[in-house]
């Protein structure tokens, strides 16, 4: 099995007609590996009607195309959609921990998606409609390559990893490399000092396999302006042996540690 088993600890809320409708939290990632399982949760800590008696729906939105809805589960019972393999789609909640877990076993390259729970809202809006609450959603990420049964390699977090710096004319390329791993199904993002998702002038490499052990190393590079040439940013990856951030440091930054560094130096020498 290949889950993210850590959950957030904040709540969000969406104010619809003047009430808090509470946003179901889900993990944003889950990565897995042809023919195995995928786990994803969907939680709900306040929940006025009470979680146990709560339809749970689950939508697949795969990209580029609009939310379809999966399933729905109440008493205790799984309704798939047509078109679905019912067989393959598990649904249970947790009791007092106002879970749902969705499960889907032997998982496939067309299982590649973004799911998300849904429950209709305790309260309505002001035109005295039910509002129908989504999760922020789980990205499914599936590796397409089948390995043998009796592979022998175990799962594995990268054993190495930096960020490399090269400046050049008015710009400056940081490359984040992650080195080691296993399996190869590995998620990496760059963020600003806001801790916000940078897209643009990224270029995402794709994983290859760098010992005869058969672990992987992947790449990423983040090109930026002169302009935010003093600015903090941050290589983040996940693997499902393991999460880490990386931080790549401005021209400031490094001009003041080079400073304190000369300054303690000199401390020592006079000592």
């Amino acid at each position: 099995i290949s889950e993210f088993h850590l959950m957030t600890s904040f709540l969000l809320f969406s104010f619809l007609g003047g009430f808090a409708q509470e946003i179901p939290m889900q993990r944003p990632i889950s990565m897995t590996k042809f023919q195995k399982t995928a786990r994803m949760t969907c939680e709900i800590q306040t929940l006025e009607s009470g979680f146990d008696g709560t339809i749970i729906h689950w939508y697949q939105q795969k990209e580029g195309k609009a939310p379809e809805r999966l399933l729905l589960f109440t008493g205790g019972e799984t309704s798939v959609e047509g078109g679905f393999q019912a067989h393959r789609y598990i649904v249970e909640k947790v009791p007092g921990q106002n879970r749902c877990v969705l499960t889907i076993k032997d998982v496939i390259p067309d299982d590649a998606a973004t799911y998300y729970c849904a429950y209709w809202g305790p309260h309505s809006d002001r035109n005295s409609k039910i509002i129908k609450v989504f999760g922020s959603g789980t990205k499914l990420t599936v590796s397409g390559k089948l390995h043998a049964i009796f592979h022998t390699i175990r799962n594995s977090p990268p054993a190495h990893s930096e960020i490399l710096q090269k400046n050049h004319g008015n710009q400056t390329t940081y490359v984040c490399l992650i080195e080691k791993f296993y399996p190869e199904v590995i998620r990496v993002t760059w963020t600003d000092e806001a801790h916000k998702e940078v897209t643009d002038n990224v270029v995402q490499g794709d994983p290859w396999k760098a010992t005869k052990e058969g672990k992987y190393s992947i790449s990423s590079w983040l090109t930026v302006s002169a302009a935010n040439k003093d600015k903090n940013y941050h290589c983040k990856y996940e693997h499902e042996s393991k999460e880490h951030s990386l931080q790549a440091q401005g021209t400031y930054y490094m001009l003041r540690i080079f400073i304190l560094r000369i300054i303690r130096d000199l401390t020592f020498s006079l000592q």
